[in-house]
């Protein structure tokens, strides 16, 4: 069995530096931690299991989760995943901490911040795409604090990612629409935020292979952005269909698809838009089952929350570094008949 010695000669470091680096004990210079990581890898080492659950009982670990508000279904199922893995967690004495924000880059540095203070040793986010949020991270990983991005993903020094490949799930959602409508079609867009880099890889996704594939389909570049807000979708579909009465397809790139939908039900226009989406929460579900929603694409919430904690507490307990760095979960279809 490998032991901290053999990679200590190997590395040109002591003992003491490789305890540090596998068990998170101090600071390590960033190239030194990455070069004794990777000869522990090449070495498959593993750590002794009653040693492991000793010392992190000593340690006291803290892990920061800054997760999109809870208001969206969506989250509420991302959650589950985390309290899961949280409670599993409870028995190694290490303790997830949870913070929710809106879709503003100062509440989501100020979540940071908070955490950092409060002593956490890794985080997962579901990263605001800004400089500033990416320029955090990148001071974590610098500081020994490791990163993984879940959701939605950032440019940055975080060392995996869990969650849809967007750009292929925008290309799904244009081979759906493309092959269940018929004649000349004009799609109205609904996202997000232009700030949320799974929102904006979906829409590229998307219109890359509408463009592409699909000639008679024309989009209407008036896109609505309602933040996740089913009272702001519902405003901005409406006056979207009132200014655009063509449109005949909507293709949301985010949530607040309830919203959106009551008001096409509410210009009685149901009958005439074939609606795309993404998730099987409950509201949605209830509409596709009405006939309201044409199709949606699932991208299994749950184990968006669970896995980014199960790899980042194998990494800081045991020294392993997530395989993939892309985490990509399942591209999932429902319709009524299958819902």
């Amino acid at each position: 069995m490998t032991t901290m010695k053999e990679i200590a000669a190997l590395s040109g470091v002591s003992r003491g530096t490789v305890d540090r680096v596998l068990n998170h004990r101090g600071a390590v210079h960033p190239d030194t931690a990455a070069r004794v990581l990777k000869i522990a890898k090449q070495l498959n080492y593993q750590p002794n299991k009653a040693g492991l659950i000793l010392a992190a009982q000593k340690k006291n670990l803290k892990i920061g989760v800054i997760l999109f508000q809870d208001t969206n279904p969506f989250f509420q199922e991302v959650q589950k995943g985390v309290f899961a893995k949280a409670e599993e967690l409870a028995g190694f004495n290490c303790q997830v901490l949870v913070r929710h924000v809106s879709f503003d880059e100062d509440s989501q540095r100020q979540a940071i911040e908070t955490l950092c203070q409060e002593g956490i040793h890794g985080l997962v986010i579901s990263p605001f795409n800004a400089p500033s949020i990416a320029a955090e991270i990148n001071r974590l990983s610098d500081l020994g604090i490791p990163v993984i991005t879940t959701n939605t993903d950032i440019i940055s020094k975080r060392i995996a990612y869990v969650g849809s490949n967007y750009y292929l799930s925008g290309q799904t959602a244009a081979g759906l629409l493309g092959r269940m409508t018929f004649g000349t079609i004009f799609v109205g867009i609904v996202t997000g935020s232009p700030h949320i880099l799974c929102h904006t890889d979906r829409i590229a996704g998307f219109r890359d292979t509408i463009q592409k594939n699909y000639p008679n389909v024309q989009i209407i570049e008036d896109i609505v952005e309602n933040h996740d807000n089913d009272r702001e979708s519902y405003e901005k579909v409406q006056k979207l269909l009132t200014d655009h009465p063509q449109i005949n397809a909507l293709y949301f790139a985010a949530a607040g698809v309830l919203g959106g939908c009551q008001a096409v039900l509410s210009m009685g226009l149901s009958n005439k838009i074939k609606i795309f989406t993404y998730d099987n929460v409950e509201t949605t579900t209830n509409l596709i089952k009405q006939g309201v929603i044409t199709a949606t694409i699932c991208q299994q919430p749950y184990l968006q929350g669970y896995r980014p904690l199960d790899l980042i507490s194998r990494f800081l307990l045991e020294g392993i570094q997530p395989e993939k760095e892309l985490q990509y979960v399942d591209i999932d279809i429902r319709i009524r008949e299958n819902i």
